[in-house]
């Protein structure tokens, strides 16, 4: 079993300044690596260059530029070119499947925020300094760097990875660990409803309110994004110390609200996984159901457009976004495996419109958002709380149909 780890560092002024000089490096190489391949393709006949080729030209790259390319770890190099050939795995997957390709893009200095280390001793040592009270990770070409340790490490460390976020600098671990021992069994199973008012509703009619971080920022949000707004646009080494602390607050901010919604979707995920053997969900295609729709043409005036809601379809989006169901969900996977626990995903289709009771499928079965009566039998109920209820009826006639 994979588990990953992340520390607050403790740089040095000369540390972070060299952390951040190894950033724009690896930055370099794979915008140059992605030039090599886009120059192969258009003008060389339509050549393809494979990580194999960019990778056997590293040591030449390395003696031709010592200064910027020299003094960094080869193997940290060759997983930043590793990183460039997964980005045209996924694009030519995309192509392949009629979706909308995403050619890999060139990365600006503040884009690229991560250096990855393969193996651990190899460019790196976690916890170099076993002996020091203080946890230390000690990095090719920077040194032993303070780590805020705040949790035990368990399990032989695999991977090691310097992250930027904003002005912080966080390492990053996996650990290959033995599989923890379940949790006792409690004989509970629940279905969950995934939604807007509320975060989650349950089988059981619990409703897990929706706290909404993004919504509640967007005034402070708005106006720091206005402020920034009103510098000009100028290189990045010709901006003013305004324009910096600018770009800082609105960074802030966001990440302030992605840690609120991490730390809700951890709480609300750890608390299922204690309460119950068995969850199912609905199987969300998000991606889906976050697009705008198409425009419509008017036949009657050439070059105009009818009414398609975008407006409320905009919104809609923003709040599904704002909810991070997709967040939740790989938390809920990640801590069920390590507890042992079950989690089933079914099919979502007339999960909120199917009556609990008779079985009857109608959208009249749900006149408002909230409100559920059956037009062929009049159960009455929440609409999010029979939409859960089906759910687990479906994760459980899913399981028994894998165990037969």
């Amino acid at each position: 079993m994979i588990r990953a780890y992340k520390f607050l560092m403790r740089p040095t002024v000369g540390q972070e300044v060299t952390l951040g000089v190894m950033l724009r490096d690896h930055c370099s190489l794979y915008n140059g690596a992605l030039q090599e391949r886009r120059d192969a393709w258009r003008h060389a006949s339509k050549t393809s260059v494979r990580y194999g080729m960019q990778s056997a030209q590293l040591k030449g790259i390395r003696a031709f530029d010592p200064e910027s390319q020299g003094g960094w770890s080869f193997s940290s190099q060759q997983a930043t070119l590793r990183r460039l050939d997964k980005a045209f795995a996924a694009f030519f997957r995309r192509v392949k499947a009629g979706e909308a390709p995403g050619y890999p893009r060139f990365r600006g200095a503040s884009w690229f925020d991560t250096v990855v280390f393969p193996k651990d001793g190899d460019g790196c040592r976690w916890n170099s300094t076993p002996n020091d009270p203080v946890t230390r990770v000690r990095f090719q070409g920077i040194g032993h760097v303070k780590v805020n340790q705040h949790w035990p490490v368990v399990g032989r460390v695999k991977t090691v990875s310097v992250k930027r976020e904003g002005r912080k600098w966080f390492v990053v671990l996996t650990a290959e660990q033995d599989q923890p021992e379940p949790l006792p069994e409690t004989g509970s199973v629940v279905g969950i409803d995934l939604g807007i008012a509320s975060f989650l509703t349950d089988s059981n009619g619990v409703h897990v309110p929706n706290p909404r971080h993004g919504r509640r920022a967007a005034s402070r949000l708005e106006a720091a994004q206005q402020a920034l707004a009103r510098f000009p646009r100028v290189r990045r080494d010709k901006r003013t110390a305004n324009h910096r602390r600018a770009v800082e607050k609105v960074a802030a901010l966001h990440g302030k609200v992605r840690r609120q919604r991490l730390d809700h979707a951890h709480k609300t995920a750890l608390a299922l996984v204690r309460e119950h053997d068995l969850i199912a969900h609905e199987d969300l295609k998000i991606r889906n159901m976050i697009r705008s729709p198409a425009p419509k043409s008017d036949p009657a005036r050439e070059g105009a457009f009818l009414p398609n809601g975008a407006a409320a379809k905009a919104g809609l989006n923003k709040s599904i976004k704002d909810a991070g169901w997709g967040v939740f969900l790989t938390i809920l996977h990640a801590k069920a495996e390590s507890a042992g626990r079950e989690v089933i995903a079914v099919d979502p289709r007339n999960t909120s419109r199917t009556c609990p009771q008779c079985g009857h499928i109608a959208a009249e079965n749900r006149p408002t958002q909230e409100k559920f009566d059956c037009v062929s039998c009049g159960h009455q109920a929440h609409a999010d709380t029979v939409g859960a209820v089906n759910v687990l009826r479906a994760g459980l006639v899913r399981r028994t149909a894998n165990t037969a």
